[in-house]
């Protein structure tokens, strides 16, 4: 047992990286300060953005294994370097007033440090608790979802009191620093390592061991049907919350009639629901399982989307957004251990940076549909019912992957098949 290394602190690092990077979803406190000081649209300032979670999901699947090779301290030192000097070379873009060096600096170099940043920890956090699965990736992913509510008010006082260029300079070197002391406490568990009196407690009958349905890696995972099922959950979930993350203030302005200052503090709250449900439903899913969870989010949200266009009392409609939050942010922390149990720890990290192009896809499809909708019919309480829809289709899939998952295991039982030719 490695006793220079305490878990708990190893998930305490790993929420060190995650409140760093997660800090991009705090953008919108640059978009209008650039747009004053150098005329540019709102739609080439939030490309910036677009362009970070574009890079967030390609960098995720192409150092997937990277990240399984070199390990989850080496992989946090690159995140750090590039998402700190992304920062960082962000204040000469905008002191040179070029947009596209924006692009490069923030989008690129930052969207790189931001993928790499995100899966490094969280395969690190699947073997450090066996037992807890869902509440280590959610610990780690939480911090990502309240990284906007830290960030937001400290770079509205830093660009208000030195500038917009003086602000990316300081956030880069702080990022950087955090990243830097998180990474090097980060550092996989021995081989067969199990927690303090784990292996006694399934000894015992109190616990009740963990076993993947296979142990794969990232090249034997993908030529699996049940990867697929799992992508196209994501990319859904995902997909239909990011749209109503980017259009939450004019949707509730529209549906109920808040004001500019109220809608505006309403998504400050739904941001602290992401940041729970991130935590609340991977803890959950270590009791009811990862497969019951993910239908749980997919028939809530089939009804709630449904019945928003038609709310109007202004209460419940706060509610059922927070709902819908929660099981967006859910969805982002449940996955790697839904990763963890279908195809093991093998290659985890390589595996999770791959499912993630489905962000990558969904944070370009999700708000421009939304974005569409508005422009063609006037209105994003449109959308909302196309999204339910949406719903439906995962909801089918996640039965889909529940067959799927009960063919393996009773293949498994009577025919003996070895696991890395299963599918």
């Amino acid at each position: 047992m490695n006793k220079t290394k305490n878990r708990w602190l190893i998930a305490l690092a790993a929420v060190g990286i995650h409140i760093s990077i997660g800090s991009v979803y705090a953008w919108s406190n640059f978009t209008n300060p650039l747009i004053e000081e150098f005329g540019w649209s709102s739609s080439q300032v939030q490309l910036t953005f677009s362009i970070a979670i574009l890079f967030l999901g390609l960098s995720a699947a192409f150092l997937g294994h990277y990240v399984e090779k070199h390990g989850p301290r080496k992989a946090g030192i690159l995140a750090a370097c590039f998402f700190g000097i992304g920062v960082f070379s962000a204040g000469f873009a905008v002191r040179a007033e070029s947009l596209f060096f924006l692009y490069i600096t923030y989008g690129v170099l930052g969207g790189i440090g931001l993928g790499v940043g995100y899966i490094a920890p969280v395969s690190t956090l699947v073997k450090w608790f066996p037992d807890r699965r869902g509440l280590a990736t959610g610990l780690a992913i939480m911090g990502f979802g309240f990284a906007a509510a830290i960030s937001s008010p400290i770079m509205d006082y830093l660009i208000k009191q030195v500038g917009i260029a003086n602000t990316f300079f300081l956030l880069g070197i702080a990022y950087f620093v955090i990243m830097m002391a998180s990474s090097l406490y980060l550092e996989r568990p021995p081989k067969n390592w199990l927690p303090k009196g784990y292996q006694a407690k399934i000894d015992s009958g109190q616990k009740k061991a963990v076993t993947d349905l296979a142990q794969l890696t990232a090249n034997e995972a993908i030529k699996t049907t049940r990867f697929y099922y799992l992508w196209l959950m994501l990319f859904i979930n995902i997909t239909c919350g990011i749209a109503i993350l980017s259009a939450a203030k004019p949707l509730a302005e529209e549906s109920i009639g808040m004001s500019t200052v109220e809608a505006a503090a309403l998504v400050g709250i739904l941001g602290i629901f992401n940041g729970l449900g991130r935590l609340g439903w991977a803890t959950f899913s270590d009791y009811f399982g990862r497969p019951n969870t993910y239908m749980t989010f997919f028939l809530l949200q089939i009804v709630l989307f449904a019945l928003l266009p038609f709310t109007t009392i202004s209460i419940l409609f706060q509610v059922m957004l927070a709902i819908i939050f929660t099981c967006y942010g859910g969805g982002f922390a449940t996955i790697p251990a839904y990763i963890g149990d279908l195809f093991g720890t093998k290659q985890l990290g390589a595996i999770h940076g791959y499912i993630l192009t489905a962000w990558a896809a969904a944070g370009l499809a999700g708000p421009m549909f939304a974005a569409w909708m508005k422009d063609v019919t006037g209105s994003y309480a449109n959308s909302l019912i196309f999204f339910s829809g949406m719903f439906v289709i995962a909801f089918i899939v996640s039965i889909a992957i529940r067959f799927n998952i009960r063919k393996i295991r009773n293949r498994q039982v009577f025919d003996q098949i070895p696991l890395k030719q299963m599918n």
